[in-house]
C-alpha cells in the first residue's frame, strides 16, 4: 500500500524557490503549471527518488512526500531539505546587512540551500561551466543513465525514461573511460570530471577532509582538480559541504554587486572578500537573493 509522509504548516519553503535557483540539477517539474499555488517535482538523491507536492496551507505551505515513510523522511529529506534551520534569523542577518533585500526577501521567502551530495555536488558544478540551468540539467541526466544505475522497470515507468537511473557514484565513474564520459555531451568538461573522480577514489580529495579544512583551505584543494576555479569550488562549499560563509562569484553576480555596491569594474575577488566580509555566515544566502534581485531589476 502505497503510503505519504505529510507535513503542516511549513514557513520559509517553498519548492519552487528551493530546486530552481541553480543548486541542484537531478529534478523535474511534473504538475502542469496551471495552478501557482500547488507544485509537484520528482528529485533524485543518492539512491532514492521522491516525488514530492507543494499545497498552501493555512500559515504556510503543506508539503506531501509521496510513497515515503516516516523512518525515511526523518532519516533522509528532512535533513536534505534543511527543515531544522531557523530561516527567519538568517533572512533577518542579511536584511540587516543590507535593507534594500527586504522586499525580495519577503517575496521569495522560501529559498532554503540544501543538503547535498558532495561529489553529485563537485560533478554537477563542474558541468555547469559555461552552461544554462536546463543544459546542466540535461548533461546530469545523460551522464546518470549512461554510467549510473537504472531504476527498476517499476520505477521507471513512473518516472518516466528520460529520467531513469541515478546519478553515478565514485566507482563507477572512475571505472567509465573518457570516451564513455563525454557520451553525456559534457564536451571539454569531459577531462575535469576524470581527474576530479580521480582524485577522489584515490583519497587525494575527501568530504572529511574538506570539512576538517577552513573554507580558504578547502577552496585551494579543491582547486588542484583541473578545470576547477575559485567560482566552481565556492559553489560545491556552498551547495555541498554546507559552508555558508562562501560567496560564489560568476559574470552575473559581479554585475549585480557592481550595481549595488561598487559602481565601476570590480575584480571578482574584491567582490567575493566585501560580501563575505558583509554578510558573514550567510553570505551563501545573501548571494540567492543578490542573484533574484538583479534577475527582477534587469541588471546586465
Amino acid at each position: 500500500m502505497n503510503r505519504n509522509f505529510v507535513l503542516e504548516n511549513v514557513k520559509d519553503f517553498h519548492l519552487k524557490d528551493v530546486l530552481e535557483c541553480g543548486q541542484c540539477f537531478h529534478f523535474q517539474r511534473t504538475d502542469s503549471g496551471l495552478n501557482q499555488n500547488e507544485y509537484e517535482y520528482d528529485i533524485v538523491f543518492r539512491d532514492r527518488v521522491l516525488h514530492i507536492k507543494e499545497e498552501p496551507d493555512t500559515s504556510g505551505v503543506r508539503l506531501i512526500f509521496e510513497n515515503t515513510e516516516e523512518w525515511e523522511y526523518q532519516t533522509i529529506w528532512r535533513e536534505y531539505f534543511d527543515l531544522d534551520r531557523d530561516y527567519s534569523e538568517i533572512k533577518n542577518k542579511i536584511i540587516a546587512a543590507d535593507p534594500r533585500l527586504e522586499e525580495i526577501i519577503e517575496e521569495h521567502n522560501g529559498i532554503r540551500i540544501l543538503n547535498q551530495d558532495f561529489f553529485e555536488t563537485l560533478i554537477s558544478f563542474i558541468i555547469s561551466q559555461n552552461k544554462q540551468i536546463p543544459q546542466i540539467k540535461q548533461v546530469v541526466n545523460n551522464l546518470s543513465s549512461e554510467i549510473g544505475t537504472k531504476f527498476d522497470v517499476t520505477m521507471i515507468n513512473r518516472f518516466g525514461t528520460e529520467f531513469d537511473a541515478f546519478f553515478p557514484t565514485v566507482d563507477q565513474l572512475y571505472s567509465a573511460t573518457e570516451d564513455e564520459i563525454r557520451l553525456s555531451k559534457c564536451g571539454f568538461r569531459a577531462p575535469y570530471i576524470v581527474d576530479a573522480t580521480k582524485k577522489v577514489k584515490e583519497g587525494q580529495i575527501t568530504e572529511d577532509e574538506l570539512l576538517r579544512l577552513d573554507s580558504n583551505e578547502a577552496r585551494q584543494l579543491l582547486m588542484t582538480i583541473h578545470g576547477v576555479g575559485e567560482k566552481v569550488a565556492n559553489c560545491v562549499l556552498l551547495f555541498g559541504l554546507g559552508r555558508t560563509d562562501v560567496f560564489p562569484v560568476d559574470v552575473w553576480m559581479k554585475r549585480v554587486c557592481e550595481y549595488l555596491y561598487f559602481g565601476e569594474d570590480t575584480p571578482k575577488s574584491e567582490i567575493e572578500h566585501f560580501a563575505m566580509d558583509k554578510f558573514g555566515d550567510v553570505a551563501g544566502y545573501a548571494q540567492q537573493y543578490l542573484f533574484i534581485y538583479g534577475q527582477e531589476h534587469k541588471i546586465r
